[in-house]
């Protein structure tokens, strides 16, 4: 049990406050007393007190009138009722008024003390939880937009640009590699618009079966089709009022994009099976990993529903154009895992965090999520460090390749090295093809002629 916990009887019995003293303060606690109610208002108006022992039949101000007195004051202290008059009623009405436990005199030593230590046991739990609410609003406020966090200025500038939109129904087109984050912006617009309090439904466009495509958007009314025994509802007319995210939008059938295009345009759906069309109010969020200028120019993308979508684009840069990132989205993670895992990671040695600095992360940020979980499950410590990574990132670097033929700083020399090492390469290449050689290096033939001569290129 902790020491100097703070405790203060009151009771209005001399005995019985010197008797539950002498008692207590072996136990570790700093004890104050008070004769009555008044008296232990005027108490806890001048200190903090962890638990409150007190009496309810007392003169003056009896123990239910003080705890009423006492209000916000001891919110933060654990109050247990004592009486020589207990009833089920005298305890429920002690309890209502805020008080923790009930006891009923005459008790005995060892009853107190077993009361105090479940007290304590719960100012523990009471603490712990404080600091998880603590921890939880640390998570949900680090600086970012909504749950993602950046220092890099691309990512603050993504920031600004979708906290200016999300107040608006404009459509918008967020473009980036899987794994980016581009749901996350989409529901960081959402959380910030006035619809957050309206449905916000998700979909990937590329795992609903093609045949399937029209009556989960649309809905059906009963008897449709075969197996059609009720009317249903689409996910447009379940996201009415509200914002639907259309991920991978570039996995859409064009006969489908044509009926999207309708919606953007008309604010109408006509469910299958359906005579007549129902009016919908649904602002819609698309991505994409694909480059859907791209995607029109070939014909697979139906220009007008791209330029419906793009009217306002938010691009999110890979993680490997913003190394600087990469620091605090591991801190975030270790946040995140270590309320959700219940573990106390601490920090990523220098070691390996020069790996996942060198790491070119083709899967972006989730990528880097999933790695920071593998190194909390493995960590044996409150550290993750190289033997927590996955092997891939234990390969060596281009750097460290440079190293293993180059040393010293001087970048003439390193130019130098660099230029034979790449001649010799394109040589090999074109089987010592002089002509064709010079033509992948970019070089004129007398250049090239030059430099084998100056390098000393055996060519083979």
């Amino acid at each position: 049990m902790e020491q100097n916990r703070t405790l203060l009887i009151v009771d209005d019995e001399e005995n019985m406050r010197h008797m539950l003293q002498a008692m207590v303060n072996r136990h570790g606690y700093s004890v104050e007393t008070a004769v009555d109610g008044q008296d232990a208002l005027t108490k806890i108006a001048q200190k903090h007190f962890d638990f409150i022992l007190c009496d309810i039949k007392m003169p003056h101000m009896d123990g239910i009138t003080f705890l009423q007195a006492a209000g916000t004051r001891i919110q933060s202290s654990t109050v247990i009722m004592m009486s020589a008059y207990g009833t089920i009623d005298m305890a429920l009405e002690a309890i209502k008024a805020g008080a923790y436990d009930f006891i009923s005199k005459p008790f005995k030593a060892d009853e107190v003390l077993l009361t105090l230590k479940k007290a304590e046991e719960r100012e523990s739990l009471k603490q712990e939880n404080r600091l998880l609410r603590e921890q939880i609003q640390g998570f949900k406020a680090s600086d970012g937009f909504d749950k993602m966090v950046a220092v890099s200025k691309p990512m603050h500038s993504l920031f600004t640009l979708a906290r200016k939109v999300a107040p608006y129904n404009t459509t918008v087109l967020i473009i980036g590699e899987s794994g980016t984050g581009k749901e996350l912006v989409a529901r960081g617009i959402y959380a910030s618009s006035p619809r957050n309090e309206q449905p916000f439904i998700a979909v990937n466009c590329g795992s609903i079966p093609e045949n399937l495509l029209e009556s989960e958007f649309f809905g059906y009314v009963k008897g449709a089709f075969t197996g059609a025994d009720k009317t249903r509802k689409g996910l447009l007319a379940e996201a009415d009022g509200g914002t639907l995210f259309l991920d991978e939008i570039g996995e859409l059938p064009l006969d489908m994009q044509v009926k999207l295009l309708r919606v953007l345009q008309e604010g109408e759906i006509k469910p299958v099976g359906a005579n007549k069309t129902e009016q919908i109010d649904v602002r819609i969020l698309a991505a994409t990993a694909r480059n859907l200028e791209d995607e029109v120019r070939q014909g697979t993308f139906r220009e007008d529903l791209f330029y419906r979508l793009n009217v306002l684009s938010i691009h999110i840069p890979p993680l490997r154009e913003r190394p600087e990132d990469i620091p605090l989205l591991c801190n975030h993670f270790i946040k995140k895992f270590n309320i959700t895992l219940g573990t106390s990671i601490t920090s990523i040695t220098a070691e390996a965090m020069e790996r996942l600095l060198a790491h070119t992360w083709p899967g972006n940020v989730r990528e880097l999520e999933n790695i920071i979980q593998r190194g909390i499950v493995l960590a044996e410590d409150q550290t993750i460090g190289l033997d927590q990574l996955p092997p891939h990132l234990m390969q060596t670097t281009p750097a460290e390749c440079f190293e293993q033929f180059f040393t010293g700083f001087s970048l003439k020399k390193a130019q130098k090295v660099m230029e034979e090492k790449i001649i010799a390469k394109a040589l090999q290449e074109t089987g010592g093809n002089r002509l064709q050689a010079s033509k992948l290096l970019e070089l004129s033939y007398p250049s090239l002629l030059s430099k084998i001569k100056e390098y000393r290129i055996v060519i083979e």
